[in-house]
């Protein structure tokens, strides 16, 4: 399984955080289209990991364990993917819990915000869309807001709505990069920056980042992703060419009706990088 063009779909969520479909039902979407090795990726998050595996093997998929865990750099939220790990390390199942822990007084506040803009009963119309309660995100307050017709989509809600400037937004205080990384490569696993074409850093911001990255043991970087546009993939190929960073693969996928890719979907690796998978040959479970 050392080839780039393999069709790895190593990003994904599900009910357990802000996606919309189960475990099973994505392990099954996976297979269905192609997927040939799978990481479910939750937000801050591992509690579906296990189902994951299970199902993946069952659908005749190679399953990697995975998580996507929010972190603060520079002023901004940057979301870092793990892969591969102990999905029942103690370490970091804590430093997972201690990350979401903030999210249910942020959410409330997000209310507040809302219905002073004319929006009543945000936070627990957002609270029916969240599978897991500790995760209630802005993704499920923007399919309250669409549900109930104050927007036409979620792209709409994010338009005008939850992000900073507009009502609905609250910054959060997330995990440090350092402690993020440490979760990860201490539970056995490597450590990837997640599609980072997203974040509104400068050439500077965006150096420091990789730099402290790669020197806290960080080890792969997002290439082709969802959230990535054609000329972005040969960016980041040279940035993990210049750092010397594996790279991964994945749709970043949460739901059928809103993602813009959908699982197994994406162009391959360029054939001059590193996958990721043939660093974790030994920590992929084999169908």
């Amino acid at each position: 399984m050392s080839r780039t063009y393999l069709n790895a779909d190593l990003h994904c969520h599900s009910v357990v955080s802000d996606g919309t479909l189960t475990p099973e039902q994505l392990a099954e979407r996976a297979a269905a289209r192609g997927v040939e090795l799978w990481a479910l990726t939750d937000h801050d998050e591992v509690g579906g990991q296990h189902r994951a595996a299970a199902a993946a093997n069952a659908a005749g998929l190679d399953y990697l364990t995975g998580t996507e865990i929010s972190v603060s750099f520079a002023g901004h939220t940057v979301h870092i993917v793990g892969l591969g790990f102990d999905a029942d390390d103690a370490a970091l199942s804590q430093g997972l819990y201690d990350t979401r822990n903030g999210r249910g007084p942020r959410a409330r506040e997000m209310a507040q915000q809302l219905e002073q803009a004319g929006i009543a009963g945000a936070y627990e119309g957002a609270l029916r869309h969240a599978g897991n309660p500790e995760l209630i995100s802005r993704t499920h307050f923007a399919r309250y807001l669409v549900e109930t017709g104050v927007c036409s989509d979620t792209y709409d809600v994010f338009r005008h709505y939850l992000t900073e400037g507009k009502p609905g937004y609250v910054p959060h205080t997330w995990a440090r990069l350092r402690d993020a990384v440490s979760w990860i490569v201490n539970a056995g696993g490597l450590a990837v920056i997640a599609h980072p074409a997203r974040y509104d850093f400068s050439a500077n911001e965006e150096y420091a980042l990789f730099s402290e990255f790669k020197q806290l043991g960080g080890r792969g970087v997002e290439v082709i992703t969802g959230s990535h546009r054609p000329h972005e993939y040969l960016s980041y190929a040279d940035l993990a060419r210049e750092f010397d960073l594996a790279a991964s693969r994945g749709s970043d996928f949460h739901s059928p009706d809103e993602s813009q890719v959908d699982l197994g979907q994406l162009p391959y690796l360029p054939a001059s990088l590193t996958p990721v998978w043939d660093l974790l040959q030994d920590r992929i479970q084999r169908a």
